[in-house]
């Protein structure tokens, strides 16, 4: 199944497409493929708000707050997402989770990537209303929607029956 399909599919059931994705077996290579992806998708997001910022306020050009963007998201933002899954673990397991490193970064990384588009929607409307009522509302969606898609997620890789084939 492609990933836009599980996606879509992720918002109607959740740990279903959890469990696919961990029954396709331990691959680090596809984890770190949805953490890229999500990355990519959230630092595009960010694109219109950047536009705007720069047309209203020149001080700062447009080439720079990309840059510095892209930095942060692209370079840093993994590396506090790596450190956020293996948190996560070792509190799932004090409180009895069962799954491993691997299962925890994937819940991770998935729910980032399942939220990333509503990050792009986000980003169009920073970018052409500005920030108001309407980002700050999408904004919110968008946080219950990851911890949604997170708690969901990580329920199933933290659960006894977390198969990694």
């Amino acid at each position: 199944m492609s990933m836009t399909r599980r996606i879509l599919k992720s918002w109607r059931a959740p740990r279903r497409v959890m469990r696919d994705l961990l029954a396709a077996g331990q691959r680090e290579d596809r984890a770190f493929a949805m953490l890229f992806f999500a990355s990519l998708l959230i630092f595009i997001a960010q694109l219109p708000r950047l536009a705007r910022q720069a047309h209203f306020d020149p001080s700062v050009p447009l080439d720079a707050r990309i840059g510095g963007a892209m930095m942060g998201i692209m370079f840093l933002f993994p590396l506090f997402a790596y450190l956020i899954a293996a948190l996560s673990h070792l509190i799932a397991r004090i409180f009895g989770g069962r799954g491993s490193f691997y299962t925890s970064r994937v819940a991770l990384f998935w729910s980032l990537l399942a939220t990333a588009p509503l990050m792009l929607l986000q980003g169009l409307v920073a970018g052409f209303i500005g920030q108001g009522p309407q980002a700050m509302l999408l904004g919110g969606l968008i946080a219950f929607g990851f911890a949604w898609q997170w708690c969901n997620a990580i329920s199933v890789a933290e659960s006894a029956d977390a198969v990694v084939a």
